[in-house]
C-alpha cells in the first residue's frame, strides 16, 4: 500500500515518511509505557508500596508523552491527507492531460471520476483516522511480546507466533475481498456515470421514455450497484469476524498457556515471585490483545482504500505521449501524413490504412466519407490525441512527435460537433482560446463567429451566463462561441470535427460564412456533410475503410465520375435536386 501512496503523494512524499516515524516512535513509546504496569504490579504485590508509586510514576511520565506525540502524530496525518487532496488530484489531473485520446473511454472515465472524488477522499482519510491505530497495533505487540518472554518465555512464544498467523489471516481475507470490492467500486463509478448522463440527457429522455425507457439504463446501473454493495457487506462482515476469531484464539492460546503455568504452580510449594510473574504474564496478554484486535477492526477498510490506491496506480501506470527532449517549433501551417496506419489498441484492427496526405498551408482541405471511414481519427491524429501505429505526422514541416505540447496546441484550433461550454460568461467561454484577450479581441471574435445578432439582443451581452454545459443556449448558439473559441486562439490550424451537424438551416450557413472568410488566412481541415461547405473546400479526401481512394479539387473529382461524385449525387438527391449536366456545371 505504501508505493502506491508514495507514487501518489510525488514530490510531497517527505510529509509522509515524516508522519510515518512519528506514527512508529508513537506507538513504541506507548508499548514501553505499557510496560512500565510490570514493575508497577510486581511491587504493589511484593508490598513495596514505595517501589510501587516511582514506576507508576514513570508510567505517568509515559502517558503524558504519549499524549502530546499523538497529537502531533493526528497533525502529521492530517498533513498527509492535505497532501493528499491537494498535490495529489493536481497529479493524477496532469498526467491524464498527457493520456491519448483512445483511453478516455465510457469505463475508464467514470472510473476516473470516481477516483478523483470518493477515491481521493477514502485515501486521504487514512492517515489522520486509520494508519496511526494499525502502526500502533502492529508495533506495540511487538514490545509487549519483549516483555512477555522476559517474563515467562513460553507466553513470549506463543504471543510472537501469534503475530504471523494474524498476519496471514489478514492477508488471506483482504485477498478473498479484493474481487468485490473492485466489482462495487466499478459498478459504484458506472452508476455515477449514469446519472450524470440521465440529468444531462433529459430532453432526448422524454422524447423517448415510453414504457420507463428513459430510466431503465440507470436503474439497471443501480440495480448492478446494490448488489455488488450488499456482496462486498457480506464479504467485509465475514472477514472482519474472521479476523476477530484469529485474535481470540491467540488470546485462548495464551490463556491455556497461563492455565497451565498455574496448574504447574498449583502442583508444587507456592513461589511468592511466580505467582507475581504468572499475574503480570496475564495482564501483559490483555493489553497485548487489544492493539490487534485494532488491527483486525481496520483490515477491511485499510483493503478497501487498498483498492482505490490500486485503481490510481493503474490511472497513472498508462503511458503518456512521450515528450521530446529537444523540440522543434512547427515552421509554417502545413500539414503531411506520410504512410500513416492507425489502431486504438494492439488488438484491434486498424482504423487508419497507409494514408498518405499533403495539405497546403492556408488551403482548405474537406474530408468526405461514410461514417466510421476514418476521418475522425484523422483529425485527432494531427492534434496529436494519440500516435500512429506506423508512419509520421507532419506539422508545420515537423513530426508532431518531435514538437512539445505546447507548440503544438499553439499551432492548431479545434471545433468539434459537440463543443462543451464551462459553465460562466460567454466572454469566459471564448477567453479559453486566448486567457490573456481584451475586451476588444473577444467581440471581435464574437462577431466573426456570427454572434453580433446574438449579443446585441442579450441584455447582458458578452457577460451572459451561459449555464452549466452551456444549457442556456441553443446548439447554434453553442457551436458559434466554440467557433469564437477557436478564431481569438489565432492558431495557423483549424480541425473542424462536424461543426454543422445537427445544425437548423440558418446556423448552418454562419458557420459556413465563417469558414468562408477564414480561406487563405487559416489552414483549413474540415469534416462535414452539407454540400455548402465541401463545395467551397479548395481540395476533397474521401475515405472509405480508412483508406483514401479520392482526393483532388471538387471539380476534377465530379467529372471522375467517382466516389465523391456518388456521394454529391446522393446529397443533391435526398434534398429533392435533379442533376443534370454535372461536371459541366461545377466547371463552369
Amino acid at each position: 500500500m505504501l508505493k502506491p501512496l508514495v507514487q501518489l503523494l510525488g514530490d510531497d512524499v517527505p510529509v509522509l515518511h515524516r508522519y510515518v516515524c512519528m506514527a512508529v516512535f508513537y506507538a513504541l513509546l506507548s508499548g514501553l509505557t505499557l510496560t512500565t504496569l510490570v514493575p508497577v504490579l510486581g511491587h504493589l504485590l511484593a508490598g513495596d508500596v514505595r517501589g510501587a508509586a516511582l514506576w507508576l510514576l514513570l508510567t505517568l511520565a509515559g502517558m503524558a508523552v504519549c499524549w502530546t506525540c499523538r497529537r502531533r502524530v493526528e497533525r502529521a496525518g492530517v498533513a498527509v491527507g492535505v497532501a493528499i487532496l491537494q498535490g495529489a488530484r493536481q497529479r493524477i489531473g496532469d498526467h491524464v492531460a498527457r493520456l491519448p485520446l483512445g483511453w478516455f473511454s465510457a469505463q475508464n472515465t467514470g472510473q476516473l471520476g470516481h477516483v478523483i472524488t470518493q477515491g481521493m477522499m477514502a485515501v486521504a482519510q487514512l492517515p489522520a483516522h486509520v494508519f496511526t491505530p494499525v502502526i500502533t497495533g502492529a508495533v506495540t505487540p511487538l514490545v509487549i511480546v519483549v516483555a512477555l518472554f522476559a517474563v515467562h518465555w513460553p507466553l513470549g512464544l506463543i504471543a510472537l507466533l501469534g503475530l504471523p498467523v494474524l498476519a496471514v489471516a489478514l492477508l488471506l481475507s483482504a485477498r478473498l475481498g479484493q474481487r468485490t470490492d473492485r466489482a462495487f467500486h466499478r459498478h459504484f463509478a458506472d452508476a455515477s456515470q449514469r446519472m450524470v448522463e440521465f440529468a444531462q440527457a433529459q430532453s432526448v429522455l422524454r422524447a423517448f421514455n415510453g414504457e420507463g425507457g428513459g430510466t431503465q439504463l440507470l436503474e439497471q446501473a443501480i440495480e448492478r450497484q446494490r448488489t455488488s454493495g450488499l456482496r462486498l457487506i457480506y464479504q467485509s462482515s465475514l472477514s472482519v469476524v474472521l479476523n476477530a476469531w484469529v485474535v481470540q484464539v491467540i488470546f485462548a492460546a495464551l490463556l491455556i498457556a497461563a492455565a497451565l503455568w498455574l496448574n504447574g504452580l498449583l502442583g508444587s510449594t507456592l513461589d511468592h515471585a511466580a505467582v507475581i510473574a504468572l499475574i503480570v504474564a496475564l495482564l501483559l496478554s490483555s493489553r497485548y490483545i487489544e492493539p490487534l484486535l485494532d488491527v483486525a477492526s481496520y483490515a477491511e477498510i485499510l483493503r478497501s482504500a487498498s483498492g482505490q490506491l490500486d485503481a490510481v496506480q493503474a490511472i497513472l501506470a498508462v503511458a503518456a505521449l512521450p515528450e521530446p527532449e529537444q523540440p522543434q517549433p512547427p515552421r509554417d501551417g502545413s500539414i503531411e501524413l506520410r504512410n500513416v496506419s492507425m489502431a486504438y489498441a494492439p488488438d484491434q484492427p486498424d482504423v487508419l490504412h497507409d494514408v498518405s496526405l499533403r495539405i497546403e498551408p492556408g488551403s482548405m482541405t474537406a474530408l468526405v466519407g461514410a461514417s466510421g471511414s476514418g476521418k475522425t481519427t484523422l483529425v485527432r491524429l494531427i492534434a496529436r490525441f494519440f500516435d500512429a501505429r506506423e508512419g509520421s505526422v507532419l506539422v508545420g514541416g515537423v513530426d508532431v512527435r518531435h514538437m512539445s505540447g505546447s507548440h503544438l496546441a499553439g499551432q492548431i484550433s479545434q471545433i468539434f460537433q459537440d463543443s462543451y461550454l464551462f459553465q460562466g460568461s460567454i466572454a469566459d467561454n471564448i477567453r479559453i482560446g486566448k486567457p490573456a484577450a481584451s475586451a476588444a479581441e473577444i467581440l471581435a471574435a464574437a462577431q466573426q463567429a456570427g454572434l453580433g445578432e446574438l449579443l446585441g439582443r442579450l441584455p447582458q451581452g458578452l457577460d451572459t451566463p451561459v449555464g452549466e454545459g452551456g444549457a442556456r443556449l441553443s446548439g447554434g448558439e453553442r457551436q458559434r462561441i466554440a467557433i469564437a473559441r477557436a478564431l481569438i486562439k489565432d492558431a495557423a490550424i483549424v480541425l473542424v470535427d462536424e461543426a454543422t451537424a445537427a445544425l437548423d438551416a440558418e446556423n448552418q450557413q454562419v458557420i459556413a460564412q465563417t469558414l468562408a472568410r477564414l480561406r487563405g488566412q487559416r489552414t483549413l481541415v474540415v469534416i462535414a456533410h452539407q454540400l455548402s461547405t465541401v463545395s467551397m473546400a479548395d481540395r476533397i479526401v474521401v475515405l472509405d475503410n480508412g483508406r483514401v481512394i479520392e482526393q483532388g479539387t471538387p471539380a476534377a473529382l465530379l467529372c471522375a465520375n467517382g466516389r465523391y461524385a456518388q456521394f454529391l449525387e446522393q446529397r443533391r438527391a435526398a434534398k429533392g435536386w435533379r442533376v443534370a449536366h454535372a461536371c459541366a456545371s461545377e466547371l463552369q
